[in-house]
């Protein structure tokens, strides 16, 4: 009778953590959205990389629309930041995550808010060096702010009004009514200024730390000149 029940017992003891463990990897493992955001996020580093490495390969009448097309997709790499809401949703679940499931969960939200930040970060730096190597680089400034608060209220556009870059081209009568709409109403303005203020602190973040680190690897690699 006591083996029958230590063997009931140790079942069940198997089935809860088995059930756990189902549980926690359903909870950690990427959605659709999370993936389609990321891929809209590599969009415009993909296009800055070509279009501002190579400028002057590129004709003007490719160059130019190529250029929209950056900057309409551009609010999609900061737009990942708002997916924190369903990074939220899966921690608060019954019962509760295990330690090492809650662990992968924020590395994973973590590496998908950095490399989608990263590529908002290294498109405009990537804007920044063509304007130096053409001799504007005084607008470098403010083309960023300009270009942050427009990407502000892309966000708010994506995330609250549910509208998409692509719009522009299925949809533009539509998206300009709408953003005209927000445009003069005090909550939309209001949520804009917070994503504007968390794009603008991480965005100089991690830019200083990009520089900081391109710095030390140019110190390095004059060293290892200097001695080889």
């Amino acid at each position: 009778m006591i083996m029958t029940s230590a063997l009931i017992a140790s079942v069940d003891v198997h089935a809860t953590i088995e059930q756990t463990f189902q549980q926690a990897l359903s909870i950690i493992s990427p959605n659709f959205h999370m993936g389609l955001d990321f891929s809209l996020a590599l969009i415009p580093m993909l296009i800055a990389l070509f279009i501002f490495r190579h400028h002057n390969g590129i004709p003007a009448f490719v160059w130019w629309p190529l250029l929209v097309v950056f900057l309409l997709f551009l609010p999609n790499a900061p737009y990942v930041l708002t997916d924190v809401i369903h990074f939220v949703a899966k921690v608060r679940v019954t019962p509760p995550l295990p330690i090492w499931a809650m662990s992968l969960l924020l590395l994973e939200y973590f590496l998908y808010f950095f490399i989608g930040m990263q590529c908002f970060v290294l498109s405009l730096m990537l804007w920044g060096r063509a304007l130096i190597r053409h001799g504007h680089g005084w607008l470098i400034l403010p083309l960023e702010l300009l270009v942050m608060s427009l990407s502000a209220f892309g966000i708010y556009l994506g995330r609250v009004d549910r509208l998409n870059s692509w719009d522009v081209v299925t949809d533009p009568k539509h998206l300009l009514n709408q953003a005209l709409r927000d445009a003069l109403n005090p909550k939309p303005e209001e949520m804009t200024l917070l994503f504007f203020v968390a794009i603008t602190l991480i965005y100089y973040l991690i830019k200083g730390a990009n520089c900081f680190l391109a710095t030390l690897l140019s110190h390095h690699t004059q060293e290892r000149h200097l001695h080889s």
